[in-house]
């Protein structure tokens, strides 16, 4: 099944084209990490998948168009932005009550366990915890929804190491199974690589890379060259080249590894690292790479 399904999704806002003729299918109970630069049309694909935004194209969330049947949606649907969203003179009691009376699939007991793990108090007001804590208040009650699909714009931007470990294990653990989807936006790469079984690459409002991690690490390879093999390597064509501790580290697409293997120490690239690759080769030649494509 298809949580997420859009065919040539498109927003302008003025002259500025924000999503241009996306096309992107997320499955259940997948943990898809849709990554780009600032201005790259994240946010846009996410607040459009939220019926956020009107904009042209198709696209259907659980089988819904997002924008004419939100209301509808938005029962299986949960949805993580800055925490600072919270209002600061609720109290965490005063939280739970409103999501218990608001949302016919929200169950108290799973966040009241959640926060016992907690040092927070449930006569505290918001503006008296931590970024850290305001975190862990609100993931309690997404998590403690029985929604389809969950939706997560930058969750743990300015949080410390710590939080935004635990953050993402309590999904794992506590949240995520194979009937629920995650879609996450974050700067910190290195963090969600652990997590993710999809990636998704966006620059300039298309989408340059859309692979599972699975075909991700089989297509992709990195090769700390030694300094004898430098020409040989450089005529396999390598779509990147970085300088590391004096050797060159080539970066290779659909090249087999065992033709690799003979020219330096051969690994999987980082997330991190490909996004570097590609930002930088989306930018001079505007290619896209959908799921199974070579550059």
């Amino acid at each position: 099944m298809n949580v997420v399904e859009a065919r040539g999704l498109r927003k302008s806002f003025g002259k500025t084209v924000a999503l241009d003729g996306v096309d992107m299918r997320v499955e259940e109970g997948r943990i898809l990490g849709l990554i780009g630069p600032n201005g790259a049309g994240k946010s846009t694909a996410l607040h459009a998948i939220l019926g956020l935004i009107p904009y042209q194209g198709e696209l259907k969330v659980l089988g819904r168009d997002p924008w004419s049947e939100r209301d509808q949606l938005m029962r299986d649907v949960c949805f993580i932005a800055d925490v600072a969203v919270l209002p600061r003179w609720l109290r965490v009691s005063q939280a739970l009550d409103f999501v218990a009376g608001v949302h016919p699939r929200f169950v108290r007991e799973k966040a009241e366990a959640f926060l016992a793990r907690t040092t927070i108090k449930r006569a505290s007001k918001v503006r008296e915890l931590s970024k850290g804590m305001v975190t862990q208040l609100h993931l309690a009650l997404v998590m403690a929804i029985d929604a389809k699909l969950l939706v997560l714009d930058e969750p743990t931007l300015g949080l410390d190491l710590l939080y935004r470990k635990q953050f993402y294990d309590s999904l794992l653990n506590e949240y995520f199974d194979s009937t629920r989807t995650i879609v996450v936006t974050t700067h910190q790469v290195e963090e969600v690589q652990h997590v993710l079984t999809d990636v998704m690459f966006i620059n300039r409002g298309r989408i340059v890379l859309d692979c599972s991690m699975e075909a991700c690490e089989a297509r992709f390879h990195e090769v700390m060259v030694h300094p004898e093999q430098v020409s040989a390597a450089r005529a396999l064509k390598p779509m990147n080249e970085r300088q590391l501790f004096g050797r060159s580290v080539l970066l290779f697409d659909a090249v087999d590894r065992q033709q690799l293997a003979p020219l330096g120490e051969v690994r999987t690239p980082s997330i991190a690292d490909l996004f570097v690759a590609l930002m930088g080769e989306a930018s001079n030649t505007n290619n896209v790479a959908p799921k199974g494509a070579a550059l």
